[in-house]
């Protein structure tokens, strides 16, 4: 049974940072290490889930555009942990952020703008609020 917990969200002023941390359980730690796809998604009031940063196996990174320079995603596959570092932090980065993550080995396309359709396992969200 795979679980994923975000935590790091909050509220910071504009041009602040936060490192949103994504802790799973269930994976062993060579399971954990095969993991295809996993990332960081958010939802903002009003607006339809959308993807932000995408990790492979291999350690390939994609972001959305909206984000890239200023947000960096990580893991750490000793810890089972995915992080977002979120820097220069904008109101628009208001949103509840999710993780979520593949099964073991499983492929499939893993961009920011589709993995989400597919990912099974996904955190109950972390908020992350922005003051101008």
């Amino acid at each position: 049974q795979v679980q994923l917990v975000e935590s790091g969200g909050g509220s910071v002023q504009a041009g602040g940072s936060l490192r949103l941390s994504c802790a799973a359980s269930g994976y062993t730690h060579s399971t954990y290490y095969s993991v295809y796809c996993m990332g960081w998604f958010r939802q903002a009031p009003g607006k339809e889930r959308e993807g932000v940063a995408i990790i492979e196996s291999g350690w390939r990174t994609t972001y959305a555009d909206s984000v890239k320079g200023r947000f960096t995603i990580s893991k750490d596959n000793g810890k089972n942990t995915l992080y977002l570092q979120m820097n220069s932090l904008k109101p628009e980065d208001i949103a509840m952020y999710y993780c979520a993550a593949s099964k073991p080995i499983i492929s499939g396309r893993c961009d920011v703008d589709y993995a989400g359709y597919w990912l099974p396992y996904w955190g109950q969200g972390t908020q992350v609020t922005v003051s101008s």
